[in-house]
């Protein structure tokens, strides 16, 4: 018998709730997949209820555990892992589940069995998973792409101008969740934010600004983000200022906007070479 991988504390009496998980690791280009989920826990004071036993999920040697020693004596330790937590929203729209993660490493169909167990126990009925990925876009744009499992569903993303996926290639955590949601009669979604390959160190609020808009649309739950667009107004005012000095940021800036220009995201993918010049935004941010 295996080893139960997620420890309930305690079911919450939620009404009516999706789940939207969000995971670190290889699908959370410039935090946007973690950041969404903290944020939301942080903006719907969501408590946590369940979190992940990490020796059941998780390789120490591929994703290892942080420690905080000072002066010469351990602090603490914490393995890798993640949480679920439950968040009431205001108005009669749907109560919210929250998780946030590492990625597993091992056991992925028995992460996926356990919860949707959980799931069941509380009445969820629709799974989103988040995700975000380095391509070749301007820092400027807002593309978010999708998947659904079903077409009526997809028709509600498209009309929030989610663009379909069309990929084969090797998957995250998130294929098995919709492969499993379609087997088990839930509705799920998928939705990956597209995000500048020249720019890495930090978040990207305008785009997590666009994904909550997008969760709350899906969800019926109000969500007030007037705070991520001004973060994300003042780091694109500081962004510009580096690209005004830099010709090799412009020359990389013009290509993807001619191959926007010319309405091909092929040519915009393209158009990207391995040596380009990157912005690392940690190197120019001030501490938060």
């Amino acid at each position: 018998m295996n080893e139960p991988g997620i420890h309930i504390e305690y079911l919450p009496e939620l009404n009516n709730p999706i789940l939207i998980a969000g995971f670190e690791g290889w699908g959370n280009a410039l935090d946007i997949s973690s950041g969404m989920i903290l944020y939301l826990i942080r903006k719907l004071a969501a408590k946590a209820f369940a979190s992940i036993n990490p020796d059941v999920f998780y390789r120490y040697d591929e994703t290892r555990p942080r420690v905080e020693i000072e002066e010469g004596i351990m602090k603490n330790l914490s393995p890798p892992g993640g949480s679920f937590y439950a968040a009431k929203t205001v108005t009669q729209g749907k109560d919210l589940v929250l998780f946030n993660a590492n990625e597993p490493n091992l056991r992925w169909f028995q992460f996926v069995d356990e919860l949707f167990s959980l799931c069941d126990k509380l009445g969820v009925k629709t799974i989103i998973t988040l995700g975000s990925m380095f391509d070749n876009v301007l820092h400027s744009d807002r593309i978010i792409s999708g998947i659904s499992s079903s077409h009526e569903l997809f028709s509600k993303l498209e009309s929030m101008h989610v663009m379909p996926i069309f990929y084969r290639g090797p998957s995250a955590i998130h294929s098995i969740i919709h492969s499993e949601a379609q087997k088990k009669g839930f509705q799920s979604v998928s939705l990956w934010c597209h995000c500048p390959y020249y720019l890495q160190g930090t978040t990207h609020f305008g785009l997590i600004s666009s994904l909550g808009a997008l969760l709350s649309f899906i969800g019926e739950f109000e969500l007030d983000i007037e705070d991520l667009e001004t973060s994300w107004a003042a780091i694109k005012e500081k962004i510009q200022g580096l690209v005004d000095k830099s010709p090799e940021l412009q020359e990389i800036i013009k290509e993807l906007r001619k191959a926007k220009i010319r309405g091909s995201w092929a040519n915009m993918r393209e158009s990207s070479r391995k040596d380009d010049k990157v912005i690392n935004l940690k190197d120019f941010l001030e501490p938060r």
